[in-house]
């Protein structure tokens, strides 16, 4: 009774110490988290667009006009190329694919000259969409790809149209009035002198795209996690540790051919449930062969950190290494650094970032040309924690044979207590007993 102040203090210090700490944590977390999204529009600038003019016209120069009045933090950056070095839409639809730029946009050839005629000479034929275009791939995070450049693009084009009406608009409808009455067609084209076209690399529009980079992350990190816990329990429930015909190589032998079985058939399933509601995305079979392996390879590095993660840190702490290595994977994959602070930049050695990289580099067949730096990653964090998993399997050993002899060893100790006290026990009994037996003699002899 006289510990039980003592050890009131200690419990409610350890309960404060956890408290804190734990706050502490899931307050950096949030506050990483939260920082990588922090001013995304301010970063906008930083999404770079070729601006191509084949045509050196009136349509030009009005992009231009217009780009100067919107340019600004929140807007992308129009780099103007001249036309000798892209000489043809597909040469800039190349540097698209080769992530040279987010998009491209370009003034077709004669596109100005075209629309001068259309008003000039009231024209019944004209092609609203045949000039002005750009090229973008929405595989490459889509869900931040469509807002942050097809939305500013179709506002570029907008303001540009509204650019040439103050421009040529006013000089257009005295030609117009002063050859012969403006047609309705010729009126609508000064309205409306153009419809922005768009060449679209890898349309990505279903709606399960917005869990790609995201929950579905977490998910095979969790998923892997649940049954390396259960490996773990199972080994030592059936105490294969401290088997004497369990070598160590044959355990990490073993646990390895579980693990990869495991991540191989979580990896399938994942891949099938994002076929299955890919609706209507134009992907086929080798995409779908290619993004189960990637899968494959990403669930199986996540399997043996996590087991480095339970072999290297005390117990406590090992769910707090899951959960900060799920919020610093998924925070490398939400955004494109060009939208969050350069330091987020350290997410490049993350294995969900490399993965998310070959996964879009796989679905817009080849127009995400990263596979130089994000396979290396990779297998670099394959490598290395599976050696130090292994390694771990000896700490394992070890520490179960440690254990088994300390509870061998406390066993001995309860049991030689026991016996201690039965023989006490039968000591003092033996004592009792003669007494009683030494009294029933007197009072006999002296009845006699």
């Amino acid at each position: 009774m006289t510990d039980t102040p003592h050890h009131s203090r200690k419990f409610l210090g350890a309960v404060t110490k956890k408290l804190i700490l734990l706050q502490v944590l899931f307050l950096g977390l949030f506050a990483y988290i939260f920082g990588s999204l922090f001013q995304q529009d301010a970063h906008t600038h930083n999404l770079q667009i070729a601006f191509v003019d084949y045509d050196g016209g009136a349509i030009g120069a009005a992009v231009r006009q217009a780009y100067s009045s919107m340019q600004g933090d929140t807007f992308p950056t129009l780099v103007e190329r001249p036309a000798s070095e892209y000489t043809a839409p597909a040469t800039l639809q190349s540097a698209v694919c080769n992530i040279d730029y987010w998009a491209a946009i370009y003034v077709l050839p004669g596109a100005s000259e075209r629309l001068h005629d259309a008003l000039v000479d009231n024209a019944t034929i004209y092609n609203r969409h045949n000039a002005l275009a750009f090229i973008w791939n929405e595989a490459r995070y889509s869900t931040v790809v469509g807002p942050a450049i097809a939305s500013n693009i179709a506002a570029l084009s907008a303001a540009a149209r509204i650019a040439y009406s103050t421009a040529n608009g006013t000089g257009q409808l005295q030609s117009l009035l002063s050859h012969a009455p403006p047609t309705p067609d010729a009126l609508s084209i000064l309205s409306n002198p153009w419809e922005l076209s768009a060449t679209n690399i890898q349309p990505t529009k279903q709606g399960s795209r917005a869990i790609y980079n995201t929950i579905a992350i977490i998910l095979v990190i969790i998923q892997d996690f649940f049954f390396l816990s259960m490996l773990n329990a199972l080994h030592q429930n059936f105490k294969v540790y401290t088997t004497h015909k369990a070598h160590p190589a044959r355990i990490i032998a073993v646990r390895t051919l579980f693990s990869l079985t495991y991540c191989m058939i979580g990896s399938f399933c994942v891949t099938g449930s994002i076929w299955a509601f890919r609706s209507g995305w134009d992907v086929d079979g080798n995409q779908f062969a290619l993004t189960w392996v990637t899968l494959w390879l990403f669930g199986h590095i996540n399997f043996q950190t996590l087991d480095v993660f339970t072999v290297w840190l005390p117990h406590p702490y090992v769910l707090m290494g899951l959960i900060s290595w799920i919020i610093f994977n998924v925070t490398s994959t939400i955004l494109p650094f060009e939208l969050s602070p350069a330091f987020y930049r350290v997410g490049y050695m993350f294995p969900a970032h490399e993965t998310y990289q070959v996964l879009i580099d796989i679905w817009s067949r080849g127009c995400n040309p990263q596979l130089r730096h994000a396979l290396p990653v990779l297998l670099v964090w394959e490598v290395v924690v599976s050696v130090i998993s292994a390694v771990g399997v000896f700490k394992r050993i070890r520490g179960a044979v440690a254990g088994e002899e300390e509870g061998k060893k406390s066993f001995d100790e309860r049991v030689e207590a026991a016996m201690r006290l039965r023989e006490k026990a039968e000591s003092e009994e033996m004592v009792e007993g003669a007494g009683y037996t030494l009294g029933s003699g007197e009072f006999g002899a002296a009845a006699v």
